[in-house]
C-alpha cells in the first residue's frame, strides 16, 4: 500500500486532480462562511453580469440570487449526491459481487441474472422512473442513483472474487476453519479494494452527471441549490445571460475531470505492470 501511495504522489496528473477536488470540497465546506444566508434568497438586481457589481462578483440570476453563493452552496449538494450515491452502489454491488463470486453455482447464476436485468435498463432512465415514483428530494435522488449504479461494482467484485476464491491464502483460511463471512470480508475483500476504489471515482463522476441531468429536466430538489439546478434554471437565458449555465457547467467539468485524473492515477499506481515493477 505504501508503494501505491508513493506512486500516486509521484503522478503529476493525479496530484493535480487531488488538489482540484480538495479545493472544491473546501469551498463547499466553507460555503456558510463565504456566503452567509440562504443561497435561494433574492439579494441583488436580476441578471447582473459577472464583474458588474463588486458585491456580486459572479453576477445574479433572473430572480436576483447571487451566482457565487449558489456555486459554493451547490457544491455541497452536488458532491453529497455523488459520493453518497457511489457509497450506496458500493454497498449493494459489493455484497452482490462478493456472494456471487465466492459461492458460485446457482447463487452466482441468480445474482448474475439480476445484475443483467438492471444493466438492460439505461441508468438515467431508471433514475428518472424512481424519482418520479418517489419524490424530487435529495435523499430520493441519491438512493435512486445508487440503485442504478451498483451493477458496475457488482461485476467487478464478482470477477475479482472468482480469481481469488481458489487462491492459496483462501484455501489456508478454509483449512483453519474460518467462516465464509470472515474469508469474504477479511481475507479476500481487502485484496479487491484497489480496483474497486479506481472504479468508484468513475461512479462518483457519473452520479454527479446524472444529478445534473435530472436537475436540468426539472426533476431536482427545488428546495436546495445544486450545480445542475443552476444550469436548469439558466437555460431560458442562454442567449441573454449565458454565464448562468456556463459557470456551473465549468465547475461540473472541472470536478469530473479531477475525479477522472484521480481514478487514472490510482489505476497506474496500483497496477504493477504500469509501474514497471
Amino acid at each position: 500500500m505504501s508503494n501505491v501511495v508513493k506512486e500516486f504522489i509521484r503522478n503529476p496528473s493525479a496530484m493535480a486532480g487531488s488538489l482540484i477536488l480538495i479545493l472544491i470540497i473546501a469551498i463547499a465546506l466553507a460555503a456558510d462562511i463565504l456566503f452567509d444566508g440562504d443561497p435561494l434568497n433574492m439579494v441583488a438586481p436580476p441578471l447582473l453580469w459577472p464583474g458588474e457589481d463588486n458585491h456580486f462578483l459572479l453576477g445574479s440570476d433572473s430572480l436576483g440570487r447571487d451566482v457565487a453563493a449558489g456555486l459554493a452552496h451547490g457544491a455541497r449538494v452536488t458532491l453529497l449526491v455523488g459520493f453518497v450515491a457511489a457509497l450506496i452502489s458500493l454497498v449493494i454491488g459489493g455484497l452482490v459481487g462478493c456472494v456471487a463470486g465466492y459461492f458460485g453455482g446457482w447463487v452466482e447464476d441468480v445474482l448474475v441474472r439480476l445484475t443483467e436485468v438492471f444493466q438492460t435498463i439505461p441508468s438515467f432512465l431508471l433514475v428518472i422512473v424512481l424519482v418520479v415514483i418517489g419524490s424530487s428530494t435529495v435523499p430520493v435522488i441519491v438512493m435512486s442513483i445508487g440503485l442504478a449504479s451498483w451493477p458496475v461494482i457488482a461485476r467487478l467484485v464478482r470477477a475479482e472474487f472468482r480469481a481469488y476464491r481458489e487462491s492459496e491464502f483462501v484455501l489456508a483460511a478454509r483449512s483453519l476453519g474460518f467462516s465464509s463471512t470472515r474469508i469474504i470480508f477479511k481475507e479476500i475483500f481487502p485484496n479487491v479494494m484497489p480496483p474497486v476504489i479506481v472504479t468508484m471515482s468513475v461512479v462518483v463522476a457519473s452520479a454527479i452527471l446524472i444529478e445534473t441531468g435530472l436537475s436540468f429536466l426539472g426533476l431536482g430538489d427545488p428546495n436546495v441549490v445544486s450545480w445542475g439546478s443552476m444550469i436548469g434554471e439558466g437555460r431560458d437565458q442562454l442567449r441573454t445571460a449565458w454565464f448562468l449555465t456556463a459557470l456551473p457547467g465549468v465547475f461540473i467539468i472541472i470536478t469530473v475531470m479531477a475525479l477522472n485524473l484521480i481514478g487514472d492515477g490510482l489505476n497506474d499506481a496500483s497496477n504493477p505492470r504500469l509501474r514497471g515493477l
